[in-house]
């Protein structure tokens, strides 16, 4: 019998809330009270920092990019300085490695891969590019990844640029690459795309690529209270 990973979108969330409700999943999953999670939304504007950004990637100050409507954050997930913003799909599993050989590149892998399947099922053709990180579209990214490991269990994920405005990358060095390109599904097929449709499909194939049978779960169950009971 295939083991669950519960499937939850609560839409537009803040990214100071979205760490809460990922450290309060990850507690209960190193406890074994729930099964892997994967939370698929999106964010208000927000530049985050992960643990190896330097200063030199954010160029016009931190003070300049929160007058333009952007948060500036730390964060603990490895990588360094990337945005997200309203038209993007964020996805954070909160998995239990142990099922994956307590393997991190394993995970990650599997993580590309669910990128570019769900991608390629809606016409866009990406890959990897060798001693880069994310998925790439031709020279141009279109995917990111930047992920926490505690006492087994992951949190932080991936990202996948969908109907997403790409200017305020350019405002910035992009997880560390000087003149990075950044593209989008919108981009890449020349219309807006459906976010619901294509959240859907990455589910679905991440519950293939992780061995995982997707299991939708109402947000108003994960918060505020506790947690539902693992099925």
């Amino acid at each position: 019998m295939t083991a669950e990973v519960w499937c939850v979108k609560p839409g537009q969330v803040g990214y100071g809330e979205s760490r809460e409700l990922q450290k309060r999943l990850e507690a209960a999953r190193q406890n074994g009270e729930i099964p892997d999670v994967l939370l698929l939304l999106e964010h208000p504007p927000v530049y985050t920092k992960g643990r190896r950004s330097t200063a030199d990637e954010l160029p016009m100050g931190e003070d300049w990019y929160r007058m333009q409507g952007i948060e500036v954050t730390d964060t603990d997930r490895g990588g360094r300085v990337t945005y997200h913003g309203p038209g993007q799909l964020v996805g954070y599993p909160i998995v239990d490695l142990g099922a994956y050989g307590d393997d991190v590149h394993e995970y990650i892998r599997r993580m590309e891969r669910v990128m570019i399947e769900s991608l390629g099922e809606w016409g866009v053709e990406a890959g990897c590019i060798e001693g880069q990180t994310g998925v790439w579209v031709g020279d141009r990214k279109i995917g990111s990844i930047g992920v926490h490991v505690d006492r087994g269990v992951t949190t932080h994920g991936f990202a996948i640029n969908v109907n997403n405005d790409l200017q305020p990358f350019e405002w910035i060095v992009p997880c560390g690459i000087e003149a990075c390109r950044m593209t989008s599904l919108t981009r890449e097929l020349g219309a807006e795309q459906d976010m619901g449709a294509f959240m859907n499909t990455v589910a679905r194939v991440f519950g293939e690529l992780y061995e995982r049978e997707p299991l939708d779960v109402e947000p108003s169950e994960l918060t505020p209270g506790p947690l539902p009971v693992a099925r």
